[in-house]
């Protein structure tokens, strides 16, 4: 068996880290990839759990040795990566590594890996929703809500570069499509 890989992409707010949390409860097979990001960690964040915290210096240092897989400052001074490191820890347990990365990324990934990698791109039912979950989050300044907004919209001009595109209108119906396709990818 080849070493297989799950993305799920979604502009902010779309909804991707609660359907990525629902596959990782139904699929024990599945692990999630951490992340490594320059940001701040939020609420109860832990380094290690949700992200590997590094500081700008440290990221950096990290890119010019070559240990990410992917990564992109997404916004100013905002790195977010993959280290390769990650999916091997991961392939080396059995497991099949589930990436909740931003759109780019994942077609990096894809890119690298296109037998093997299922790519979902998951997006909110119109701008108009996604502009008020990102507010309702309580956690954007009006600046980081515009710049959010602003690559929403970028990003989703590649929505049909991937595998599938769920409209996460309700999200039990979203994650139960979400299901079926990773449960199909992994009997293959």
């Amino acid at each position: 068996m080849s070493n297989k890989i799950i993305i799920i992409t979604a502009p902010s707010g779309s909804g991707k880290t609660s359907i990525a949390h629902y596959l990782l409860a139904r699929f024990p097979r599945l692990e999630f990839s951490i992340s490594a990001t320059t940001r701040q960690p939020r609420g109860e964040e832990v380094h290690g759990r949700e992200y590997y915290f590094l500081s700008l210096e440290e990221f950096e240092q990290k890119i010019s040795e070559g240990a990410f897989l992917e990564w992109e400052m997404v916004y100013k001074d905002k790195y977010y990566g993959t280290f390769k490191s990650e999916l091997n820890r991961i392939w080396q347990a059995g497991k099949t590594p589930l990436l909740d990365i931003d759109v780019h990324g994942a077609m990096h990934v894809r890119k690298m890996y296109p037998a093997n990698c299922l790519c979902i791109f998951i997006e909110a039912p119109s701008f108009d929703v996604l502009k008020k979950r990102l507010e309702s989050r309580g956690t954007e300044t009006p600046e980081s809500l515009a710049a959010r907004l602003h690559k929403a919209a970028h990003e989703m001009q590649y929505k049909e570069n991937f595998d599938a595109i769920i409209v996460n209108d309700m999200l039990v119906k979203a994650q139960k499509e979400t299901e079926a396709l990773v449960k199909d990818f992994l009997e293959r």
